[in-house]
């Protein structure tokens, strides 16, 4: 069975830890700094199978010895966003984290592929491929699935329709600045801007932009764990299933969209060798204009990196 590993033990990362377990895609690693942490909630997991029917072996650990010969890496560890906070507030601070998980894991794990979704997401995905000498299709992001999961749900129920109806296509960078595509969206093959008025729609937009805010001003401490969990157990299993499944995801971009050495939210291919192609939409003025604010945010959080 294919060897997953999850670092982080958090709600996002033993959430998707039960996701995976539960559809039996492979036996899990969740790994922590915490001491004692990973372990139970890898035991009360595994105590769950018996009941799900699932034979996946799930194992909670602090040391990445435990993480070898994995297939797959998911980097959740981070500091989680707080009232008031940006995402950008949390780059120097999460860079601290991301550099030396991805150097541990990999030294167990050297043809492991990465899906990233710690904040702020696309630089620490950046981060995490230039910290691992990596190729572009071995490091993906984890972003525009949620955020298009985000827009499905805010329609279906704007709708009263079911979210398997609707087809929404969130682009560009993990934040504020993101691009809805609603003139490629759509409910049953109606094009979005037709079947929403525009004051409506508008008001999703603007909802879908701020829907990790939404959450974290309401939890009060922490941040979502839910959805972003399910999107990654979404993208472990296009990958281990060799799926071929386009979604919106977070690439290294080697000229498509015209960008090039940064990532960003666009619709990815994914398969068995992770990354497998960008798809490119026809693009109006509007929208590349939009693409250009959003990729132009991404690249000065990513210089700051100072990588």
């Amino acid at each position: 069975m294919p060897k997953v590993t999850i670092i982080g033990a958090g709600q996002t990362g033993a959430t998707t830890a039960h996701w995976l377990a539960e559809r039996e895609l492979a036996d899990i690693v969740l790994v922590d700094v915490i001491e004692g942490m990973p372990q139970g909630k890898a035991l009360d997991l595994l105590e769950a199978m018996p009941i799900v029917g699932s034979d996946v072996h799930v194992v909670g650990s602090n040391s990445y010895a435990d993480t070898a010969g994995s297939d797959l890496v998911v980097l959740t560890a981070g500091l989680p966003r707080k009232p008031g906070m940006s995402r950008d507030d949390l780059l120097e601070a999460n860079s601290r984290i991301v550099r030396p998980a991805v150097e541990q894991s990999l030294s167990q794990s050297p043809d492991a592929i990465l899906i990233v979704l710690t904040n702020p997401l696309d630089p620490m995905a950046y981060l995490a491929m230039k910290v691992g000498g990596l190729p572009r299709h071995r490091v993906i992001g984890q972003a525009g699935i949620l955020d298009s999961a985000r827009m499905r749900a805010f329609v279906a129920a704007e709708l009263k329709v079911s979210v398997q109806n609707v087809h929404c296509y969130v682009l560009g960078g993990h934040g504020d600045e993101m691009v809805p595509l609603t003139r490629h969206s759509n409910v049953a093959g109606a094009p979005l801007d037709r079947a929403l008025p525009a004051d409506r729609l508008a008001a999703i937009v603007d909802r879908t932009r701020k829907g990790g805010g939404e959450i974290v001003s309401l939890l009060k401490t922490g941040s979502a764990f839910y959805a972003p969990a399910a999107a990654l157990a979404q993208m472990v299993e296009a990958i281990l299933l060799d799926r071929h499944l386009i979604v919106p995801a977070s690439a290294f971009m080697d000229g498509e969209y015209g960008l090039r050495d940064l990532f960003f939210g666009v619709p990815a291919q994914l398969g068995r060798k992770g990354l497998e192609k960008v798809i490119e939409y026809e693009l109006n003025d509007n929208e590349r204009a939009a693409l250009t604010i959003s990729a132009g945010k991404v690249r000065e959080a990513i210089q700051a990196l100072k990588i």
